[in-house]
């Protein structure tokens, strides 16, 4: 299979009988959870969708449109509050408040999102046949949740961090190992953590310097 070399934004429904878009939607989490990426046909969607194929194709151009169109869905809670996050130091909540209600946000929506943890299973699985699976998922979801997280630690001084990019790499990358650990690759009983603790620690780790000003 040839895969096609120039970067492309998930193909977003449009935005006519959003009722439509959502069946469609339920049935490509309910195809995409049962057999796989690689097995998850668009012919096997639209019949699990209860639509025809050009209907299917009226909404989304592709498979990956479509896989990363509902994984937009199931991160839209997270990715709502990453992106209202303010960018000024005056007038908010302290950068540990903040900081704090992120990673139990993060933690909360995917490890009670079955659904979600599967699909992610799902992209890391097969990002070596599919390695444009892993790179939209880089770049249409992680890179503006990185580059936002960043924005808001820069506009936080008293945190005194000298590159607030790689603070915000070692956030969500500690959060993502977490999740990974405890509920992807079924590690809860070999290395338990409580996800309070991992919170408390890791926001700790961020603002001690604060704290010590």
């Amino acid at each position: 299979m040839t895969h096609s070399t120039q970067p492309k934004s998930p193909h977003r429904p449009r935005k006519e009988k959003p009722d439509k878009a959502q069946a469609i939607l339920a049935g490509a989490l309910q195809v995409f959870t049962s057999h796989g990426y690689a097995a998850a046909s668009m012919d096997r969607i639209a019949s699990a969708a209860g639509v025809s194929k050009p209907t299917l194709y009226s909404y989304f151009q592709d498979k990956e449109g479509l896989f990363f169109a509902l994984v937009m869905q199931l991160t839209k809670n997270n990715r709502k509050t990453l992106f209202s996050l303010p960018t000024k130091s005056n007038l908010q909540a302290p950068p540990d408040k903040v900081l704090h209600q992120i990673a139990t946000s993060v933690l909360t929506e995917f490890s009670q999102n079955q659904p979600l943890l599967t699909l992610m299973r799902l992209i890391i699985g097969e990002s070596e046949r599919f390695p444009e699976l892993a790179q939209t998922f880089i770049r249409e979801i992680k890179k503006p949740i990185l580059e936002k997280l960043a924005s808001y630690l820069a506009s936080q001084p008293q945190l005194n961090l000298p590159d607030p990019m790689v603070a915000a790499r070692i956030f969500i990358g500690s959060l993502v190992d977490y999740l990974i650990t405890q509920h992807i690759m079924n590690g809860s009983e070999i290395l338990p953590l409580e996800g309070d603790r991992m919170v408390d620690g890791l926001v700790h780790l961020l603002t001690v310097k604060a704290g010590s000003r």
